[in-house]
């Protein structure tokens, strides 16, 4: 006999229906666990900032957890797809977020409103550029306008130009000054108001810009003010276009600046068509865009692997982690695994070349990973090569297999995992910074001092190639840029001159540049 009744059987039906519904339900009120005790309003609402506005926030701190709504279920859904797979931290420690069965937040008549208010009154004003409004300072604390960056793990190139466009989605930039120190890339960078450091650094602080590396250590710096000699590739003072290079060039374009709102920054053409591994929140296809994010902001989605232990480049035909390249259409009279592995070493460490050995004009290339194998098509793909159009894409094998003994290879296949000759080997390299396109200028390092500019242009005149200008960069003649007549002509170059004796234990070193002579 049941000893349920109407009541108690309504209790159950409502448990079960509360039990039955979706977790995954979207809704504009985020639920928040495990965040720290001592964490503030401002912290957890700057969770939401790169997504959209943020219109309520309800603190339970005794429970470690927090509700935080957002103005539509569009900027929720986005924060949750991109919290979901890339954990969120507060003061270091992870975050779970989740849609709540809550549709909205009521919390006009709780405690400690108006702390939440200002909070959320000082996000509201910074989104819409009216730095003017005045925050509570409780709330947001009076800190510097300088911050340090150091970045960890440096695997793949972080540049002056993508840390602009990066924390410029956080307040103007003014000042950015880069440098290495205790073998780790960092920077100093200086906003126009405090309270844009202040957001900037918790957004950004322990986030990732690539996949698993390029980890921001986000701090304020004890300097109240940066001062800049130069704009170059190492330091921009972005309110002053009339300053010099520091090496003879003239002064650099102003650039555009990231306006909040705007939804659809393109990074440099030199950064954005480089494919680079799927970066902090950019989209994947044409570029490296940040996505159309509502709040400004669009520069915290980490792209997650699609399989565990695999990192997973836009375009790679579906097959995740795939790190090997068919490359088509090549000039068999010519090519050989040596000059590919030159050619694609620009953008990446080749493992194995092999050359079809029953259709030569075609061959595999296995890159260190996917991420590279992804620059090196968006950089070489369409790029003329001894006279025809190279054409690379994402093959369907997941290797380059040696031949066996005694196989017939003539030398097509060749294994280069251990050669002296990667570029990207050693974690924090300057050649990290320095990847660029193809183009007729190519930049020549590791030149001993007794060589002279007729020296140099001796040895690409004698090889065949057109000299149209040459000049050293340093007064110690190591460094120089020579321009030849076209960019078929300086990829032929680099593949027949990189790594060319001098002698004196000097080999050539050689990559493009994105300067002219």
């Amino acid at each position: 006999m049941s000893n349920s009744t109407p009541a108690t059987d309504k209790a159950n039906k409502k448990k079960n229906l509360k039990r039955d519904r979706s977790p995954c339900s979207p809704s504009r009120v985020l639920h928040l666990r495990q965040i720290p005790s001592d964490v503030t309003e401002a912290e957890v609402i700057s969770l939401g900032l790169p997504f959209g506005k943020v219109t309520n926030l309800l603190m339970l701190k005794g429970r470690s957890q927090a509700f935080l709504e957002m103005a539509s279920e569009e900027a929720a859904v986005s924060m949750v797809n991109y919290y979901t797979p890339a954990v969120a931290q507060l003061r270091h420690q992870p975050v779970y977020i989740q849609y709540s069965n809550h549709r909205e937040l009521k919390t006009d008549n709780l405690p400690n409103r108006a702390r939440v208010k200002a909070a959320l009154q000082a996000v509201n004003a910074m989104q819409s550029g009216n730095l003017a409004v005045s925050a509570d300072r409780e709330v947001l604390p009076s800190q510097g306008s300088v911050l340090r960056i150091i970045v960890e793990n440096l695997f793949y190139p972080v540049t002056l130009e993508m840390l602009y466009q990066v924390f410029s989605k956080f307040g103007s930039v003014l000042k950015i000054v880069t440098f290495t120190k205790n073998n780790q890339f960092q920077a100093l960078l200086q906003y126009a108001d405090p309270m844009n450091a202040f957001y900037a650094k918790m957004g950004l602080d322990g986030q990732n810009m690539y996949t698993a590396c390029c980890t921001l250590r986000v701090d304020f710096s004890k300097l109240t003010s940066l001062k800049v000699k130069y704009n170059n590739d190492k330091s921009r003072d972005f309110t002053r276009f009339d300053l010099p290079s520091g090496n003879g060039h003239p002064p650099l374009e102003p650039p555009i600046p990231a306006a909040y709102g705007t939804h659809n920054v393109i990074f440099p053409p030199y950064i954005g068509a480089a494919g680079f591994p799927p970066a902090m929140g950019f989209a994947q296809g044409a570029g490296l865009s940040v996505p159309a994010l509502p709040g400004g902001l669009g520069s915290l989605a980490v792209t997650t692997p699609a399989v565990p232990g695999h990192m997973t480049a836009p375009g790679a035909a579906g097959v995740p982690g795939n790190s090997v390249l068919l490359v088509t259409n090549l000039n068999p009279e010519v090519i050989t695994p040596d000059g590919l592995f030159i050619l694609f070493g620009v953008y990446g460490d080749v493992h194995r070349v092999k050359i079809m050995f029953k259709k030569k004009e075609n061959a595999l290339v296995q890159m260190a990973d996917a991420n590279q194998a992804q620059l090196a098509i968006n950089y070489l793909n369409g790029q003329r090569l001894y006279g025809r159009v190279l054409r690379a894409t994402f093959s369907k094998h997941q290797a380059v297999q040696l031949p066996c003994e005694g196989q017939q290879d003539q030398g097509l296949t060749k294994d280069y995992s251990n050669s002296p000759l990667h570029r990207f080997r050693k974690p924090g390299s300057k050649n990290f910074q320095n990847v660029f396109p193809p183009s007729a200028t190519l930049h020549l390092a590791n030149i001993p001092p007794s060589v002279t500019v007729d020296d140099l242009k001796n040895l690409f005149e004698n090889v065949g190639f057109t000299v149209k200008a040459l000049r050293f960069l340093q007064k110690d003649g190591k460094m120089a840029l020579i321009q030849l007549r076209s960019v078929e002509e300086a990829l032929h170059a680099l593949i027949e001159l990189h790594n060319y004796d001098f002698g004196e234990n000097h080999h050539l070193r050689i990559s493009f540049s994105r300067c002219t002579v």
